[in-house]
């Protein structure tokens, strides 16, 4: 069973940073696409950043970011402790919003399951 628990956010001023995490059980990395997504009151679900392996042996990763957030955001993961990782810096007012983390099964298209969220705002 997937379960994904997103943690990390909170307010914090312009300019600031924050790290959020994701421990996503259940999963098999080489399969799975992780990425965090956002939704600000208002707006639709949009995709912040992504990463996936390389290859089935999880030799490298692709990394992808939304124009919005490349240069000042950064995704990782640690497959050992089955965490994913959201490292936000130089934050705006702009990017507030519910974060979440989701998991999709690049294989089975109905495997596409998500976190909780978790809440960043950013005061100016």
């Amino acid at each position: 069973q997937v379960q994904l628990v997103e943690s990390g956010g909170g307010l914090v001023q312009t300019g600031g940073s924050l790290r959020l995490s994701c421990a996503a059980s259940g999963i098999i990395h080489s399969i799975y696409t992780l990425g965090w997504y956002r939704q600000a009151p208002g707006k639709q679900r949009e995709l912040v950043a992504d990463i996936r392996s390389s290859d089935y042996d999880n030799n490298g990763d692709s990394i992808g970011y939304s124009d919005s957030v490349k240069g000042r955001f950064i995704i990782s993961r640690d497959i050992a402790k089955n965490m994913v990782y959201l490292q936000m810096n130089s934050l705006k007012p702009e990017d507030t919003a519910v974060y979440y983390c989701n998991a999709a099964n690049r294989a089975v298209s109905s495997k596409n399951y998500w976190g909780q969220g978790t809440q960043v705002t950013v005061s100016s």
